[in-house]
């Protein structure tokens, strides 16, 4: 759950630039058993915001993930082309409609036929996650698996 330390260490990391973090956020979820995959993508932000936090958390989160099972990191095929609202305090219906058609692949060769692990930091509905899913699908990649570090619960 979205709560406790979990919850303060997430936000230090997202909104307070403690990068290192990440790390030991990684390893966390390093102590789960992973299926084999061909490529780790994080969920991505959009310009605007990466240009203002100067990080994506999900990249860092991936990028030790990646590392730690042995697979590849794929940072720049997965793209957010649409600035959306954040989606703290919107409905679930909100959620939703706020992600539609938010995100594309940049280049499909990179994912197609592969078997993915998708990363975020905290999921709450599942609306980005599944509208990033659905792009990675129509791209043709094979085994979508997600990981999150937390789950929200909706306020």
């Amino acid at each position: 759950m979205y709560e406790g330390a979990l919850r303060k260490a997430i936000n230090l990391l997202k909104y307070h630039n403690v990068k290192r973090l990440s790390r030991p956020l990684s390893d966390i979820l390093l102590r789960i058993e992973m299926p084999r995959v061909d490529a780790v993508l994080p969920v991505p932000l959009y310009k605007n915001r990466l240009r203002q936090r100067e990080f994506n958390q999900s990249a860092l989160l991936a990028k030790y993930l990646a590392k730690g099972i042995g697979s590849t990191l794929l940072i720049d095929s997965l793209v957010k082309m649409k600035d959306t609202k954040p989606q703290v305090g919107l409905s679930s219906n909100e959620r939703l409609k706020n992600m539609k058609n938010a995100f594309w692949i940049q280049n499909k060769e990179v994912v197609e036929g592969k078997d993915i692990l998708l990363i975020d930091d905290v999921s709450t509905t599942g609306a980005t996650i599944r509208e990033c899913s659905k792009v990675l699908k129509k791209a043709g990649a094979g085994n979508i698996h997600v990981l999150t570090l937390a789950h929200g619960m909706m306020d």
